[in-house]
């Protein structure tokens, strides 16, 4: 059934409470009344699985317009409220170039199967104020604000007033979990509107994609194109920069080189900062065989490594930490891709890329080719949108602090996108901000994933929950100093392992006795233990 109402902040504190838990018929009801600011909406109700519980679903838009590229845009959602409701609210983050309107289930952090319908939170998702996938809503300047932040105000503001109605009360405690994307998203909330989440848990923040993130795209990609062979037409293969073989060989080297310093030769390096590794190690002596890299090869990794840099000499992005993560499909995907011909589909080249030509860039570009990117000049014309996008630059938060907010980074060292080494920074810029690691570590923390690729992946621990620990965190006064973490079973990667999380700047270390496999057998140590 299709409804239209109007949403006020203000009714949300005045509806009455129901006297007995919401079911189809008030599903199919809710919307019915006058609240004020516009949204359509359609309801559905689903009666349940073995994998979900009975809940409403609410589909709905609100906003639309037509865009000054002559599209027409509007703010698209979905809100689930399950019968059994736990007073609690998840704001699910979204990711890539949004525009889809993903199930609204609160999708947790790492590859945890339990989600926060599940566990009895009410969920929404949006697609941040424009329809489909691609970048070209970046033609739109209102489109960029809206992806940037007011179309998630908007869709916060609107889940919160129907839940209120839904269930006679506003809720209890109010979450964010997000990745990439989703963990700007969080971000921008913990910034731009302060009080709006109780707790938010992010992994892999994308908090300078439209700047360094991208410029570091740009600059991984002409890197590895250099060294990339050429067809018969003279193009350059990016995928065949590196073979897997050759991945494998880096992989191999960084763990011998790396692995042991965190007191367990277990085939992770749980101890990132710690790592020294020099690719010109594996430099061929002679022909290129399978057993070392070519001098362009290892120049290309000590170059993209080290993160890029203007001709002056100037860092534009950080760096990236060594990691055996670096042999995963995952890197793979966002670096060098499949394709065997002269058009890469790395997501660096099709994703960041498009990004960057329609929306990073101020005026829009579409033109634009990643390859020719330029180190010098082409940063400035970046400035504009990350000043709104990006989030990075806040590394007080202090109005979230002050309400009692708490927050949860988490953060794979082999990300190939978003640099564990940003998490680092800004937890460290944070941390200088707000009186200290025991002060910030009060209601801000940090965990890094050794091994995990960008969100989730690689030979890693990268199931942990996240969604769990936040809860815990804000409801209990629970601080976390290690979450408990495993890998999948059936993965390529230690099926069944187990291993802690531990809070920056602490670390997993074995004991020094029992199976490497459970993680029981780590406790958190300090640099200070480690000597």
């Amino acid at each position: 059934m299709g409804l239209v109402f109007a949403i006020s902040a203000v009714e949300t504190g005045r509806v009455a409470a129901q006297l007995t838990a919401p079911g189809a018929a008030t599903c199919m009801a809710l919307g019915t009344g006058t609240l004020a600011g516009l949204a359509t909406i359609t309801t559905t109700y689903d009666a349940g699985s073995a994998s979900q519980p009975t809940h409403c679903i609410v589909r709905g838009a609100s906003a639309p317009r037509a865009g000054a590229d002559g599209k027409a845009y509007e703010t698209r959602f979905e809100l689930r409220l399950p019968t059994a409701w736990s007073g609690r609210f998840l704001y699910q983050g979204g990711g890539g170039n949004d525009g889809t309107v993903a199930p609204a289930v609160g999708r947790n952090t790492g590859s945890f199967p339990d989600t926060g319908l599940q566990r009895g939170f009410a969920v929404i998702t949006t697609d941040a104020g424009h329809q489909g996938p691609t970048p070209e809503f970046g033609l739109d300047p209102t489109a960029r604000v809206d992806h940037a932040y007011a179309a998630h105000e908007r869709t916060a503001t609107i889940a919160f007033a129907l839940v209120a109605r839904y269930y006679g009360r506003a809720p209890d405690r109010k979450y964010f979990v997000g990745c990439s994307g989703g963990g700007r998203q969080g971000m921008m909330f913990a910034q731009r509107y302060p009080t709006y989440f109780d707790g938010i848990a992010i992994c892999a923040p994308a908090m300078s994609v439209s700047s360094g993130a991208m410029t570091a795209a740009a600059w991984d990609s002409q890197a590895y194109l250099s060294v990339a062979p050429t067809n018969t037409e003279g193009q350059r293969i990016l995928s065949q920069a590196f073979s897997d073989a050759d991945l494998a060989l880096v992989a191999r080297s960084i763990t011998a080189a790396c692995d042991a310093v965190d007191g367990a030769t277990d085939g992770m390096v749980l101890r990132p900062e710690a790592c020294r590794f020099d690719p010109k190690r594996l430099q061929c002596a002679g022909a290129k065989d399978a057993s070392c890299l070519t001098s362009a090869q290892a120049t290309a990794l000590e170059r993209t490594f080290a993160g890029p840099r203007d001709s002056s000499g100037r860092a534009l992005y950080v760096g990236q930490p060594w990691d055996p993560g670096i042999a995963a499909p995952g890197w793979r995907q966002w670096k060098l891709g499949s394709s065997q011909t002269g058009t890469p589909n790395a997501a660096n080249t099709t994703l960041m890329a498009g990004a960057l030509a329609h929306e990073f860039f101020t005026p829009p570009d579409p033109a634009f080719g990643i390859t020719q990117f330029d180190f010098d000049r082409d940063p400035a014309r970046m400035e504009a949108f990350s000043a709104i996008f990006d989030t990075y630059r806040d590394a007080s938060l202090a109005e979230f602090r002050k309400r009692g907010g708490k927050l949860l980074i988490f953060h794979g060292t082999a990300d190939p996108i978003f640099s564990a080494l940003e998490s680092i920074d800004y937890y460290q810029r944070l941390t200088h901000n707000n009186g200290g690691s025991e002060s910030t570590g009060r209601w801000a923390r940090l965990f890094l994933v050794p091994g995990m690729n960008h969100c989730a992946g690689g030979p890693a621990t990268d199931s942990f929950d996240g969604l769990g620990t936040i809860v815990d965190w804000v409801e209990r006064g629970a601080a976390p100093s290690r979450i408990e973490a495993s890998a999948r079973p059936g993965t390529t990667s230690f099926p069944g392992r187990t291993r802690p999380l531990c809070a920056y700047p602490s670390f997993a270390r074995y004991n020094g006795s029992g199976s490497l496999e459970d993680g029981a057998n780590f406790v958190c140590a300090t640099i200070a233990d480690a000597r």
